[in-house]
């Protein structure tokens, strides 16, 4: 078997495990497919995995009870990590609502090989954006257990980078996390 140092050599760069959490309509998934891009675009090898697109696949079947969550999070990790043992950048976009599910995600990676990134947006500005309509179903009551409505989410206590979409734009927001990824330019 070919070792993650080698492809990372060949790649001409570290792998490395991004974990998008906030509420739905927060950016996670626009950051990430956004950030690919730029990242695809500088020679670096990656990969989004989006929450939704897991759950219609892979994931499909699992509800939103506490154990389903924490096994889409499971499925999604070892995914994650099959592409970090190619040395690929992996953006993994997803709420995962709870700190003990996203700290059970966390020790699946080593430190170094992994960063937790908070898109921060208060519930009431996901609200009004709603892209996907998600909250008006929510309060209308036909998406039971809907995280920020009826579903906690808890924010992480200590995310390596947390990026704030109420305040930045979404070109500030995408130059934080390359930033963040391969340094300044």
């Amino acid at each position: 078997m070919i070792e993650r140092t080698e492809w990372e050599k060949r790649n001409g760069h570290r792998g490395k495990v991004l974990w998008f959490t906030g509420l739905s309509g927060a950016g996670k998934s626009t950051l990430a497919a956004t950030a690919e891009k730029e990242l695809f675009d500088r020679g670096i090898r990656c990969v989004v995995l989006d929450g939704d697109q897991l759950r219609s696949g892979i994931n499909r079947g699992l509800g939103f009870t506490d154990e389903d969550r924490q096994e889409n999070l499971r499925r999604a990790s070892e995914i994650a990590a099959l592409f970090l043992n190619v040395g690929f950048v992996v953006l993994v976009a997803m709420i995962s609502p709870s700190a003990q599910a996203r700290s059970l995600v966390r020790r699946r990676f080593a430190p170094e090989e992994y960063a937790e990134v908070y898109v921060k947006c208060p519930v009431d500005v996901c609200e009004r954006r709603d892209p996907k309509g998600l909250y008006r179903k929510a309060r209308a009551g036909l998406i039971p257990q809907f995280t920020g409505i009826d579903s906690v989410y808890e924010p992480p206590a200590e995310a390596e980078l947390t990026i704030d979409t109420e305040s930045f734009s979404e070109k500030e927001s995408i130059g934080l996390l390359v930033d963040y990824i391969i340094g300044p330019q």
